[in-house]
This record gives structure tokens, sequence and C-alpha cells, in this order.
């Protein structure tokens, strides 16, 4: 175990040129020495990713869905044994501060969220216990996180079913989920195409994971691979497109996490205004970046326009990429009212590299029901 009680680093880290991730994914290979082959290997869905670094929590007792449905965006209550979701926990002004993939195995209610995101949400949620029948429990002690984008079956991967129903979560971005809304224009959407599947391991298992790679049997894919395709996929992920302003319009959220028509939570009557009467102040796009200079912006590069000659700072860049196929890519959170026609640039390493947006939530996104305004008491209208 690390001094803070996480974890040892990965066993993964052992194969053949392995190199350490940073940030989010620290402890876990960020690749084995060619991204690209990895990238490839696991689009085709023959690759696994050690996801070790993340955490895993649980919540059991009687009340655990009903409880965890009126705290949360998406609608939970009734979720079938085996079957995934995926939640936001929100604070009072609609901002994001917990994004949890959620899956019930009939008995208990597992949680996989980013490491950072484990201590402070086990502590609030152990505080809004009450009466309830509720546990809420970190079993990221015992549990990691593999990932992949092909057939779990087919992978032979060593699923923990602790209560007889396997813990694969599968990922519902490829859809718009019952009750959720997609601001996202394109067809067909970019997402479609991404399946992923989370699995829990004992963690008593990796060591055996690791022998098979090394032997052949399987093949493994650093982080940077998984990152590639995410971003391609337009996917948000809570470690990097979420900031202290997010609010879940702003990266298209809606789509995955959040159900519309669902009882009260805290948080909700942001989501509802800003869907149906405002506009989210900030939105998602994807940046086709030029790659004629080998640079790279790193998350929290700062993504520029031009204005009556002057270069002015609308946005960041939340992840970047060397896609596959697309070259190098990114995604970054910038001000709605910036044009999609608009030339930005990316300010990385004193170099500035020219950006093409590729639209993910458009500028008119909200506002959806269309209600017309009333004028204020003591205007004249015409």
């Amino acid at each position: 175990m690390h001094p803070d009680g996480w974890p040892a680093l990965s066993e993964f880290l052992t194969l053949p040129g392995a190199v350490d991730a940073s940030g989010a994914d620290a402890g876990t290979p960020a690749h084995y020495g060619n991204p690209v082959a990895e990238q490839r290997a696991l689009a085709a869905g023959g690759a696994i990713v050690d996801l070790s670094s993340r955490a895993v929590l649980t919540v059991s007792g009687d009340d655990r869905l009903t409880w965890l449905d009126s705290l949360t965006s998406q609608s939970i209550a009734a979720l079938p044994p085996g079957e995934s979701a995926e939640t936001l926990l929100l604070d009072p002004h609609g901002r994001v501060e917990h994004a949890i993939k959620l899956l019930d195995d009939g008995a208990v209610t597992w949680l996989l969220v980013e490491r950072d995101q484990a201590a402070p949400l086990l502590a609030w949620l152990l505080r809004m216990r009450f009466m309830l029948r509720v546990e809420p429990e970190d079993r990221t002690a015992d549990y990691a996180t593999v990932a992949t984008l092909g057939s779990v079956a087919d992978l032979g991967l060593p699923v923990a079913a602790p209560n007889g129903v396997p813990l694969h979560w599968t990922d519902p971005w490829s859809a718009v989920t019952a009750g959720g809304y997609g601001y996202a224009r394109a067809e067909p959407h970019p997402g479609s195409d991404w399946h992923e599947s989370e699995v829990l391991v004992d963690r008593t298992a990796l060591p055996t994971l690791v022998e098979r790679v090394a032997a052949g049997e399987l093949s493994a894919a650093g982080v940077l691979a998984l990152e590639a395709l995410r971003i391609a996929a337009w996917r948000p992920r809570f470690g990097a497109e979420v900031d202290d302003r997010s609010i879940p319009h702003e990266v298209d959220w809606l789509r995955s996490a959040v159900h519309l028509n669902k009882g009260c939570y805290r948080g909700q009557e942001t989501v509802a205004k800003v869907h149906n009467l405002g506009k989210p102040p900030r939105r998602v796009v994807m940046l086709h970046l030029d790659g004629s200079d080998a640079v790279l912006p790193a998350p929290g590069s700062v993504v520029s326009m031009t204005r009556d000659g002057e270069t002015v700072p609308v946005g960041a860049i939340t992840s970047s990429a060397m896609h596959h196929e697309l070259g190098p890519v990114a995604l970054a959170v910038i001000k709605r009212a910036v044009a999609p026609d608009a030339v930005l640039t990316v300010l990385a390493d004193d170099v500035q590299v020219a950006a093409a947006q590729e639209i993910i939530v458009p500028t008119d996104a909200g506002a959806v029901a269309d209600v017309p305004r009333i004028p204020r008491l003591g205007r004249v209208t015409r």
C-alpha cells in the first residue's frame, strides 16, 4: 500500500515497455511502448486496459437504490440486477460534484469512480444516511477495474461476482438513455461505436492477468489508447472535462447521466431551468489540431480566437491525444457564444497550434421548451 492508503502500483507496470501514467491515472501504464498499435488493438476489441488506479465504492442495504435515486440525477430506483447506469451528484446550483458509474447485483450497488472522488464521495454518503438501511463502504483495496472495447466473455476476463451477478459495467454513452436528451446533432453520433466495458476483478487476480499478457494470451493497451478513443467518441470524463463550474449540459451529459422526468434531487432546478428555458454558459467541442509542429497541447492549455485584431482567450483544453486515424485531437470547453466557424488557436509550449472545431454541444443548446417570453410589467409592446 502507498502511505496514503491507496493500493500499490499496478502489477501491469511490470510488463515489458510499461510506462507509468501521470495525473489521475498514475500507478497504471500509460502505454507499453507503442501507443498507436495498442490503440488499434483496443479499437478492434482485442485488448484490455488496466484501470486499477480508480476507486470502487459499494452501498449495501435494502434502501440503497431508492436512496441513491433521491440524491442523484439518474432514475435508478428500479435498476435491475446486472444492468448498468451512470448518474451525477450535483451541488445545489446544479454543478457536477461527482460522476458515478453504477451497477447493482441484487444485494449491493457498486459505484465506480475516479481515485480523487473516493474519499469525499464516501464521506458525503455516510453523512446522508440518516435512518435509512444503507451502508456505504470503500472496496478499492479488494477490487480493481479493467476496461475493454471487446467481448468480456471472449477475452476470458475473471469478472468478480460476489453475489452471483457478474460485476460488468457497460457504458450507456452509445445511445441517449431513457429520460435523457442529446444536444449533439451529428448523425451518426461518434459515440454510437463506443462500447466500453469496465469489469471488476478481485485484486488477487491481477497477477494472473499480467501473466496471461506476458504469455501472449491477452493483449494490453495503456490508458493513452483508451483516452484517444474516448475523445473521438466525444465521451466526457469527470477527471478531465469537469471543473468546479461544470453543469451537465455543457458536456452533453444529459445524454447518459440525467433523467429529465424523475423526482426531485439536489441541483434539479438548475438542470431543468437551463434545459427548458436557458442555455449553458459553456460548451464542449472536439478540436482537430494542426500537427505540423509535432506539439500536442496538454490539458489546461488556453484556447483563443482573434477578435478585432486581438487574441482573446475563450476556453481551455480538457483532454488531448494522438488518435490512430484522426491525428492530434482534443476536447475543450469554450464559451458558448464562440461562433462555430471561428478560427481557434491553442497555446502549447510557446507554439500557437491551429485548431478546427467539431461541434458537440451547439451554440443554441438548451431552451428546448421554446416558451414565449412574457413582457415585463410596464413595458410597451407593439
